[in-house]
């Protein structure tokens, strides 16, 4: 396989990447084939999986453009994956000028792409992290030029906490970025869940269990478990709802029956 210009040297462009895949469910182009024949083989369980990442983005759009009109300027995007249409900087560029993104992954392709597209940019940038290490990230270079935490930031975990599994202690990473946040900023947070998904159980266990083959397991857990990311916070109306009932701009009966499946919600600290 001949390898991109995009694609670092240090990676292993023969195992399927979870960045890659999600590229790929929105009609990306870094992809690969060992990423797409992962994609397909999960799609065969779950063939709604390209709506549900759709579902999820539209979803982190109007977070981003909620944060905006609470007056916030601030983002900090953890698991922040391949750069795609409309990415957070890009809603934020267009709905306030000015306004500051870091964007964190621990994807050597995902930092790569995010190093490529903010080139030159002075009001965004990426770090290589995990989410696991919040110092890391809290100290790093790039949060200390752009992110002022004495002030209100938008701390984005979109898609990727159903990544981490229990025995890592993801709340324990939640909590510890919630208590280095000022008073007034926002969790935006996305998570799957059997919740809503228009089959069943087992049937969208088949697709889980196509992420745990690429060792990269797929934790779907509970609304209550999910709810407990969101201790310390007081949620933002209509609190904890599949992705397209969280404030909308069309009607959600005209989505797709899957762009229901996960759970979506933002809270505030007091």
């Amino acid at each position: 396989m001949e390898r991109p210009a995009w694609a670092p040297r240090s990676i292993d462009i023969s195992v399927p990447s979870v960045s890659r895949i999600y590229d790929f469910y929105l009609g990306g182009s870094h992809n690969f084939e060992v990423d797409r024949e992962a994609a397909r083989r999960a799609m065969e369980f779950m063939p709604g999986l390209p709506k549900i990442m759709q579902a999820n983005r539209a979803f982190m759009r109007r977070a981003v453009r909620f944060a905006v009109q609470e007056g916030i300027d601030q983002f900090l995007d953890i698991g922040s994956g391949i750069p795609t249409f409309g990415n957070v900087h890009e809603v934020v560029r267009a709905a306030r000028p000015g306004a500051r993104v870091v964007y964190v992954d621990h994807d050597p392709v995902a930092v790569a792409h995010s190093q490529a597209v903010l080139a030159g940019a002075e009001d965004a940038d990426v770090v290589a992290a995990d989410l696991l290490r919040p110092q890391d990230i809290l100290t790093s270079p790039q949060v200390e030029r752009l992110i002022d935490l004495n002030r209100p930031v938008a701390l984005l975990l979109v898609a990727i906490l159903h990544f981490v599994e229990d025995a890592d202690d993801p709340y324990a990473a939640v909590a510890e970025l919630r208590d280095a946040l000022a008073p007034g900023s926002l969790l935006v947070l996305t998570h799957a869940s059997y919740e809503g998904i228009p089959s069943s159980a087992e049937r969208a266990g088949g697709a889980v269990d196509v992420y745990k083959d690429i060792r990269n397991p797929l934790v779907v857990r509970s609304r209550d478990e999910i709810a407990r990311f969101f201790e310390g916070y007081d949620m933002v109306e209509p609190g904890l709802v599949p992705m397209p009932r969280w404030r909308p701009g069309t009607a959600p009966e005209d989505e797709d029956p899957y762009a229901f499946s996960g759970l979506a919600g933002v809270g505030r600290t007091a």
